[in-house]
């Protein structure tokens, strides 16, 4: 080498863990391409996991030089996202070769968008092949690229990575006929197992042969070879009708809770109609102060969480390998929210502390940051009771899932004008459908009607409030 040159480092960048006991993620959206500069901290790549969709940040400074996986692709926690070469420049500094274009590095030239390098025996593999790169200075601009120069690796320190060959090998079979198949998550085995296909046939497009969630699908969407005809005419199977969506993502995260808690949850509902117009007119009379507007929604947060005060068994989990019924101290109330993705159940931490005008900001705040899909996963998680306004739907009525491993929800369906007796009299009144869903194993019907009973008498004379303030 020249005199004056440091050698760069290509250091492999993994999927970092992602909190909340998460295991794998999507590839949204690639934020880099090969041969890009990034800098320290630089989002690289949109990832959607079983609870939000987040932007990771590369730790590292320099040249892309090779991306694992395509968007669609799921990776585990741990597995390589992408290379970079992080190195420093000479004194005399490094050229563009006089062409004065971006042009990647040979390595990057020889890698496609997925990080496979080119095929063994090409003039790129043999040019990049036990080299690593160098002249790429850490705190280079994004908008000045330059070519890398290759090193024979013998000249490298010892800290210097070269791509995984994992990255480089062809995909292989998944396994023997024998011993286990190579498989990258539970939920794919369950796909497959749902779905009659024998992993064995299938050849890993993951690092070391993985079988993907993109593999499976792949193969129940391709038809199976025909077989010989048998001796005896059969009728034809008729074909699978209708489209195939896969519950992936937040959507596979939803029905996978939903069906735990119905398969685990001993649920009963118990509603009740109340008169919801001093309700109205008490919120109406907040918003005509001047001061920041009171939604309807903070107002039955701010009864729910007095209500968990005085019956704290709503306000639980229910741990059967210890056979103990966990009575929380704090409320973390989750409540629905409609996005474009789908539902999402944001929360609210610690609402039993909060005001009216304070849990207006936060259901404000949080419903803004579902609807950009950007809500983290302690955003998501935590929480102890959840209230579900499914009135904005225009329905009356509802018998919620419990959101696992709470155990109550509360539902309130839309506010309407009706007939109603009022003081003796037949009067028109603003009238909603109150509906609790409840874990029979925390309580019983008593203590769940008189939650209900309370909520009821908070939304018919708000001034009960005033009794627990």
């Amino acid at each position: 080498m020249g005199g004056g040159e440091l050698m760069a480092q290509v250091l492999e960048f993994k999927l970092p863990d992602l909190g909340e006991g998460l295991t794998e993620a999507e590839i949204v959206r690639w934020l880099v391409a090969v041969g890009d500069v990034v800098a320290i901290d630089q989002p690289v790549v949109e990832v959607e996991t079983a609870k939000a969709m987040v932007e990771v940040p590369c730790p590292y400074g320099g040249v892309v030089t090779a991306r694992f996986g395509e968007e669609g692709t799921e990776l585990p926690v741990g597995a390589p996202l992408l290379t970079v070469a992080v190195g420093a420049v000479d004194s005399a500094g490094i050229t563009d070769g006089g062409s004065g274009t971006d042009a990647p590095s040979s390595a990057a030239q020889a890698a496609d968008g997925t990080g496979r390098p080119a095929a063994p025996g090409s003039s790129e593999a043999a040019e990049s092949s036990g080299n690593v790169l160098v002249g790429y200075g850490t705190g280079a601009p994004a908008a000045r690229r330059r070519r890398l120069r290759p090193v024979p690796a013998a000249t490298a320190p010892a800290a210097v990575a070269t791509v995984p060959a994992a990255a480089a090998a062809a995909p292989v079979a998944a396994a023997s006929q024998d011993g286990p198949v190579a498989v990258i998550s539970p939920l794919v085995r369950r796909l497959a197992r749902e779905n009659d296909l024998d992993l064995r046939r299938l050849t890993g497009s993951g690092p070391d042969g993985l079988i993907l969630r993109a593999d499976v699908e792949r193969a129940l969407r391709t038809p199976a070879p025909a077989e010989p005809a048998p001796a005896r005419p059969v009728a034809p199977a008729a074909p699978a009708k209708g489209e195939r969506v896969p519950l992936r993502g937040v959507r596979g995260a939803v029905a996978d809770k939903l069906s735990r808690s119905r398969r685990e949850i001993p649920d009963a509902t118990c509603w009740v109609d109340a008169d919801a117009t001093e309700l109205m007119a008490a919120r109406a009379a907040m918003n005509a102060a001047g001061a920041p507007k009171i939604s309807l929604l903070a107002l039955l947060a701010r009864i729910c969480t007095s209500a968990l005060r005085i019956h704290p068994e709503l306000n639980s989990t229910v741990d059967m390998e210890a056979r103990e019924i966990v009575r929380l101290p704090e409320v973390h109330l989750g409540f629905a929210a409609q996005t474009e993705r789908g539902l999402v159940v944001p929360v609210v931490k610690d609402a039993h502390t909060r005001s009216a005008e304070s849990l207006t900001e936060e259901f404000a705040r949080l419903t803004q940051t579902a609807r950009q899909g950007a809500l983290t996963p302690a955003d998501l998680t935590g929480g102890t009771f959840t209230l579900n306004n499914y009135g904005v739907f225009g329905v009356d009525g509802s018998t919620p899932i419990i959101n696992h491993p709470e155990a109550a929800m509360l539902g309130v369906g839309r506010i309407v004008p009706k007939p109603w007796v009022h003081q003796g009299e037949l009067a028109v009144r603003h009238v909603v459908q109150l509906s609790l869903t409840f874990d029979h194993r925390v309580c019983d019907g008593g203590t769940a009607g008189g939650f209900l009973r309370y909520v009821a008498d908070c939304v018919e004379q708000p001034a009960v409030l005033l009794r627990t303030l």
